[in-house]
């Protein structure tokens, strides 16, 4: 799944807190740069006129002239920006440009019909930020966390973490295979509903159904997960598989 939202309309983390689910920082053997990227535009030329805000801090490999820190920031930009062929800098401000111009196009036509309506303001105050951090997941990996944080009107914002893990020394992004070795995938969920269960105290799918786990899905294996020493951190995100309430849910397995 790339991670693209460059659309303007009612959208859709806390043991690592990035500021819902977040990380450390530490990267014995990777150095990384950040790059910041602010840019704010006013939905129109009205005085208190509502805002959309983009804030983007994001770490980049420093040596992106070798193939390990070439490999990583290609990663990056398609997964955090959806883009491909751009250096991160280049994707962070087409990005900001895109989406505040994006929101002044659509929104504002809209706002003109509830300029009046002092209710609804809040409507429009729009913000996308990010912010990422990465630790040391041991044995020569880098875990690198993208927490994701906007609100694009309706009842309440979305945060979501976003992660990827990398070898040091090669760049590559390790995969669950990297893991859990090939033909895993059944076993695996089986171990993450049974963790599920045990983080719930429920004893029973009908028991997670009742309090709103898995209501409309089976158990799944996530997109985004966190390699550690000695286990690997599965993290759903708010809708995933739990109700918004719900927030981040984390389950551990032990490699």
């Amino acid at each position: 799944m790339k991670h693209s939202r460059f659309y303007i309309m009612p959208a859709i983390m806390a043991a690592f807190a990035l500021s819902a689910c977040g990380g450390k920082s530490s990267s014995p053997s990777l150095d990384f740069d950040r790059i910041n990227v602010e840019k704010t535009v006013s939905i129109d030329n009205s005085k208190e006129a509502p805002q959309c805000h983009v804030v983007l801090d994001i770490l980049q490999a420093r040596n992106a002239t070798n193939d390990a820190g070439r490999l990583i920031n290609e990663a990056l930009v398609e997964k955090i920006f959806g883009m491909e062929q751009l250096s991160l800098q280049a994707a962070a401000d087409s990005f900001a440009n895109t989406y505040t111009r994006d929101y002044h196009k659509n929104m504002s036509p809209l706002y003109q019909e509830d300029k009046n309506d002092k209710a609804k303001r809040a409507w429009y105050e729009y913000r996308y930020t990010v912010s990422t951090e990465t630790r040391d997941g041991g044995n020569g990996i880098t875990n690198y966390l993208i927490d994701i944080d906007y609100y694009e009107g309706g009842a309440h914002g979305i945060k979501q973490l976003l992660t990827m893990n990398f070898d040091n020394k090669t760049g590559r992004q390790l995969k669950l295979t990297d893991i859990f070795g090939a033909n895993y995938e059944e076993t695996l969920t089986k171990q993450l509903l049974e963790a599920l269960l045990d983080k719930t105290g429920d004893k029973n799918i009908e028991a997670l159904h009742q309090h709103g786990y898995l209501y409309s899905m089976d158990m799944f294996i996530p997109e985004n997960y966190i390699i550690d020493e000695d286990k690997v951190t599965f993290i759903y995100n708010p809708y995933e598989i739990a109700p918004y309430s719900e927030g981040c849910i984390e389950l551990d397995i032990k490699r």
